[in-house]
């Protein structure tokens, strides 16, 4: 799984435990009904259409009335362009409501903010301007998961916060991220048991050559636990994880060589072929 697939994952499920971004910018939900809090529209005439400017000026032109003290003409003119999808607007919106910067303090709002704009430019390519808006919109949305919004429906959790928490850190924290993720489905903290699911978060990082991933996903597959049992590839991991572990690490040198003892010939001659194979794989995907 690519870095971005990660990305996108963390709003997929946000999305699937019922955290809408599609909340409009007004405050009102997007489905209302039409002229609920107004006047009716037979009681007035029809309003003159509103020249409005490109987004992007009006971008500029929020920014400016922000830095000039219009905070009122400032969000005007930047929720009109995050209507328009620019991710600049939704970002400094979110950043707004989350610091109480012109506007009354809304985590809720400012949450509604980063998740839109995760989930309509998850896919931007990594070295565009827009990128950075998602990458730090995805760090605040990882804070929130982790300690939750109170009396909202965002309630803290542990899956959610380190997948969000690996989107714009180096290689390392990505597959730790992704280990402790897989650990957690694992164990069944702070969620439900799920071998699947542990099984494909702990392969990712096993193959960024984390060694406690590589242990953990080799004892799996050779014990068959929550998976289908696969002994030579489950002892090919453990001796990779074995290879690298250091003095500190004499559980992964253990449950290497208790699996090793349980194999028969045939799956240690198997498994030293399968660990060439990911050794391989690895170099040339570096």
């Amino acid at each position: 799984m690519r870095t971005y697939d990660v990305v996108l994952s963390c709003g997929l499920i946000a999305l699937a435990l019922g955290f809408s971004p599609a909340a409009s910018f007004d405050g009102l939900p997007s489905d209302a009904a039409p002229g609920q809090g107004t006047a009716p529209s037979a009681a007035r005439p029809p309003a003159a259409p509103v020249q409005r400017a490109t987004p992007n000026e009006e971008l500029r032109s929020g920014m400016q009335a922000l830095r000039s003290g219009k905070p009122d003409q400032a969000v005007s003119s930047l929720e009109y362009a995050a209507e328009k999808g620019m991710p600049g607007a939704m970002w400094k919106l979110g950043r707004m409501y989350a610091d109480g910067e012109g506007v009354g303090q809304n985590k809720l709002r400012a949450f509604e903010y980063f998740l839109n704009l995760t989930k309509t430019h998850a896919y931007e390519p990594p070295d565009s301007q827009e990128s950075r808006f998602v990458a730090s919109a995805f760090v605040a949305l990882g804070q929130y998961y982790l300690d939750g919004i109170p009396d909202t429906a965002v309630k803290p959790d542990p899956r959610l916060r380190l997948i969000c928490s690996a989107t714009r850190h180096p290689i390392s924290v990505i597959r730790n991220a992704q280990y402790h993720l897989g650990r957690l489905y694992l164990l069944g903290t702070g969620t439900a048991k799920d071998g699947v699911q542990a099984a494909r978060w702990l392969r990712l990082a096993a193959n960024k050559g984390q060694r406690s991933a590589q242990a953990m996903f080799g004892s799996m597959l050779f014990k068959g636990q929550g998976v289908a049992r696969q002994p030579a590839v489950g002892l090919a991991w453990l001796t990779l994880a074995k290879d690298g572990a250091s003095s500190q690490e004499a559980w992964i040198t253990e449950t290497y060589r208790s699996a090793l003892a349980q194999a028969s010939m045939d799956e240690r001659a198997q498994a030293g072929r399968v660990a060439e194979e990911l050794t391989r794989s690895r170099k040339t995907t570096k």
